[in-house]
């Protein structure tokens, strides 16, 4: 039956009127979260707010890093193993990828499939966003455990660490692996509260955050040490003392039994996604440990530089890697971590302990931190490019700093309120301090280095800067504008030519940046031009007449060299003609 236009007018009045109430209440009710949300929580939100929008806005500015052609292709030969059927087995003999998990590289490839961006585009994108994964990862974790203040400090010191922020673009490896570290370090702590019976979801995304580290890198066996770690504390904590504990070591086996279920179920879960998005993992159960022992042993002819001095990867000293956390890791980090363990050691201040078990919370993010240090120092393992592959204990670091800080600002609260604001103050404006730094870095914002070596200008030279060769963008920008520069001024109407170019890295982050003109080269004697950065002072390793700089901070990290003049000077005085200038 057809409505008459007076009542069609009414029915829509009336679902009009419906609508608008029903936003009116959604409205009223987001509105009155947001007043009871904690001032704290709501500055974190905007915080990964306005992370978030500049991913988006600067996830085009990076460079190809030295290690993602390679990446890429190691996830294209997973995919193409397992739509093959299992018959395609190019994968297990791909360099060693094979003993890499892919799991980062699978799901940018299928990424690459719906999003309409280059790939490279796609995996920097996919990086970063995990990267801010992890610093929520921090907040969650320092919240958790500290209250709102810390979670929000700790947020903030990782997101303004140049170590991190800066890697979140192309260390497409090492941040999804720190992120999935961080997550399941959080979810561990969550689980030690309930132990021995704990809540199963929880139990279900422990088991997946930790089948995402293992499939990433074979380091997430530390897991199973944090696992064991965490069921010891809650066995201290529910005996009482240490004494107590002794004496009813029985109940103690008991609970131990108890909790290890959970874990076992965990880990299992962590064992099926580690064998899909590791091909070479199935093969073999005993793979994985293969994996582990070739990652320890690792010894290629890669080399470092650490106070100037060159090393081979193998033979770098013990000290090598806790010197990198020294020196790149800001000051607010070092402070506020140092403060964790001071007031782990002792009672924190009653303000900034929300945990009943704050003391043994801490330290298993203290270990979690310290512990693969540790064993590196101890094992005298190989290292290169700085914290490059143990940036995994830069979040928890960042958990410690957190509290560390929150426990700095409770104790001077304790003494006066005002002290208390005129500390978050200082602290707020170091941390702008910080990001203004890391703004005139970018995008190169992995360079950053702290005062205790001098900065950039200090650590020049001196320690690995520019290893992934992120200069590449703009020194092939600013070649070109200097070939529009001179061939503008030979006459428009003469043809372009074309240039060789050899390149102190990668071929492919080259050519996805150059035009028609430029064309890569091996051959460093007759080659037009040269790039490099002046990290291992690649700089120098040829000669030509320097046409522009790459700086940052007032350093310069790169340079590009006209070599044409030398090499016409050098096939003449092969062909025994005498060039005048």
């Amino acid at each position: 039956m057809a409505l008459t236009r007076e009542a069609a007018t009414k029915l829509a009045r009336r679902y009009f009127d419906m609508g608008t109430r029903a936003v009116s209440g959604l409205w009223l009710k987001a509105c009155g979260r947001l007043a009871r949300m904690d001032a704290y929580d709501f500055a974190a939100a905007l915080v990964f707010v306005t992370l978030i929008g500049l991913v988006a806005l600067t996830f085009g500015d990076y460079g190809i890093s030295n290690d993602e052609e390679v990446q890429q292709r190691y996830g294209e030969l997973i995919v193409r193993y397992y739509t093959s059927g299992l018959t395609d087995r190019a994968v297990f003999h791909f360099k060693n990828l094979y003993l890499y998990g892919g799991l980062f590289d699978v799901v940018a490839v299928g990424l690459q499939k719906l999003l309409p961006l280059d790939p490279y585009a796609v995996r920097h994108l996919l990086s970063a966003l995990t990267g801010i994964g992890g610093i929520a990862a921090v907040w969650a974790t320092a919240r958790s455990i500290g209250g709102p203040r810390a979670g929000l400090l700790a947020a903030l010191a990782l997101a303004v660490c140049g170590v991190w922020y800066g890697a979140m673009f192309n260390h497409t490896k090492d941040i999804p692996f720190a992120a999935a570290m961080m997550t399941a370090t959080y979810l561990l702590l969550r689980i030690g509260r309930q132990l021995p019976r704990p809540n199963w979801g929880l139990v279900v995304l422990f088991g997946i955050a930790c089948g995402c580290a293992v499939g990433l890198r074979v380091l997430g066996y530390f897991l199973i040490s944090y696992a064991v770690l965490t069921v010891f504390l809650r066995m201290l904590t529910a005996a009482g003392s240490w004494s107590e504990f002794l004496n009813k070591w029985r109940g103690a086996f008991v609970f131990a039994a108890r909790s290890a279920l959970p874990f076992v179920a965990a880990f299992v879960i962590a064992y099926l996604i580690m064998i899909v998005v590791w091909p070479w993992a199935h093969l073999s159960p005993l793979n994985p440990l293969r994996g582990f022992s070739a990652f320890v042993d690792f010894h290629y002819p890669i080399q470092t530089t650490l106070f100037g001095h060159v090393y081979h990867m193998a033979d770098v000293p013990r000290w090598y890697v806790p010197t990198y956390i020294g020196i790149k890791l800001t000051l607010w980090l070092l402070i506020g971590a140092v403060a964790a363990l001071a007031f782990m050691l002792r009672h924190p201040p009653r303000a900034a302990a929300t945990s009943g078990a704050w003391r043994q919370e801490t330290i298993l993010i203290a270990f979690a931190a310290l512990f693969p240090l540790a064993c590196e120092v101890i094992a005298d393992g190989p290292a290169f490019s700085g914290l490059r592959h143990f940036l995994f204990t830069v979040p928890p670091i960042a958990v410690l700093a957190g509290l560390g800080l929150n426990g700095a600002l409770a104790r001077l609260g304790e003494l006066h309120r005002a002290a208390a604001f005129a500390g978050l103050a200082l602290i707020f404006l170091g941390f702008g301090w910080d990001a203004t730094t890391l703004y005139r870095l970018h995008p190169d914002e992995y360079l950053y280095f702290n005062p205790l070596v001098g900065g950039l200008a200090g650590a020049s030279r001196r320690y690995d800067t520019d290893y992934w060769f992120n200069i590449m963008p703009e020194a092939v920008g600013d070649l070109e504008h200097f070939l529009d520069r001179t061939e503008g001024a030979a006459g428009l109407a003469r043809p372009r030519r074309h240039y060789t170019v050899v390149v102190c890295g990668e071929r492919l982050p080259f050519e996805k940046e150059a035009d028609a003109r430029l064309e890569w080269t091996k051959d460093i004697y007759s080659a037009d031009f040269f790039i490099a950065p002046t990290n291992m002072n690649c700089d120098r390793y040829l000669d030509g007449r320097v046409i522009a700089t790459i700086e940052r901070l007032g350093v310069v990290i790169g340079v590009v060299k006209d070599r044409r003049e030398l090499v016409k000077r050098n096939i003449a005085g092969i062909n025994g003609v005498n060039v005048i200038p």
